[in-house]
């Protein structure tokens, strides 16, 4: 636990956690398999490092697979109310420098969040997404897994991204759309 960094009561440092100095963990928090930068801010009611949701099925019977990768919150990364952050399972969940997830936020195992990032409230990310730098994402979107997000994007509130979207793009609706598009289909609606 690093140099001036605080710590609120009832949460819970598990093994395999360093935090960088002038931390703020917030209460009811429980931290495992992580490592966090300087000036980090973790608010109340976070989970963040347990084991994602990951199965191998066979028949009659579904697998856990194993996860053996760590949580990466890069710099000055905060972190809002009851938000999960699953740990990477054969990679590392990261989130990078400057971002700011808002309250009820799920990241899923191996996603990779970019710098600068905005994430609004109740987001919810799947396995192996990559969000590049300077991302916007407005509240109640949901992206599916393995997908590719470009740099400066915006993603419009309660939008479902279901493919890759390039760099400078701005979406919306389910499936999300160029935003342009989205707004002529329900101008004619």
């Amino acid at each position: 636990i690093g140099k001036n960094s605080v710590i609120g009561s009832n949460s819970i440092i598990e093994s395999n956690v360093i935090i960088g100095n002038e931390c703020v963990i917030g209460s009811n928090v429980i931290i495992k398999n992580s490592i966090l930068g300087k000036m980090v801010v973790i608010q109340d009611g976070c989970k963040i490092g347990q084991k994602g949701f990951g199965f191998i099925p066979i028949k009659g019977k579904n697998i856990k697979f194993p996860h053996i990768g760590i949580v990466k919150i890069e710099d000055f990364v905060e972190i809002a109310s009851n938000c999960t952050i699953d740990r990477g399972s054969i990679d590392n969940t990261t989130i990078g420098k400057n971002t700011y997830l808002d309250n009820q936020v799920h990241v899923a195992h191996n996603v990779k969040i970019g710098k600068n990032c905005m994430i609004a409230g109740q987001v919810g990310f799947a396995g192996s997404t990559n969000i590049g730098n300077n991302v916007s994402i407005g509240g109640q979107a949901g992206l599916s897994g393995h997908l590719k997000i470009g740099h400066n994007v915006k993603i419009g509130g309660g939008s479902g991204v279901v493919k890759d979207i390039a760099d400078n793009q701005i979406v919306m609706g389910y499936p999300a759309v160029p935003f342009k598009d989205f707004l002529k289909k329900n101008k004619n609606e």
